[in-house]
């Protein structure tokens, strides 16, 4: 079992930046793959990037490549969504989430674990 927090949401205006984190506790945080969802009100769930637990690769959305970097602490058990020049349609909850899968991480139903969510709200 693993539990995930996220934290570091909030309101934002556009063009501005937030820092996500995710902690996580359980079982053994660096053989997971940790991936970001989010959802805006009214739309489904959608991916936004996710990171490998061997090589720390980062995968990302069309929509936040360039202005969005996810990382990872394995000593701390917490990965981070950096999030620059936001836009309005950034506008979501954020979720955090774990899989042990070794393909298909832009996929949300294959991940094992989620936390609980945090409200980002950019303004125009």
């Amino acid at each position: 079992q693993v539990q995930l927090v996220e934290s570091g949401g909030g309101l934002v205006q556009d063009g501005g930046s937030l820092r996500l984190s995710c902690a996580a506790s359980g079982r053994t945080f660096s053989s997971y793959t940790m991936g970001w969802f989010r959802q805006a009100p009214g739309k489904e769930r959608e991916f936004v990037a996710a990171i490998t637990w061997s090589a720390g690769r980062p995968y990302y959305a069309d929509s936040v490549k360039g202005r969005f970097t996810i990382s990872r602490d394995n000593a701390k058990g917490t990965v981070y969504l950096q999030m620059n020049s936001l836009k309005s349609e950034d506008t979501a909850v954020y979720y955090c989430a774990a899989t042990s899968r070794t393909t298909g991480w832009s996929y949300g139903p294959g991940y094992d674990y989620w936390g609980q969510g945090t409200q980002v709200t950019v303004s125009s």
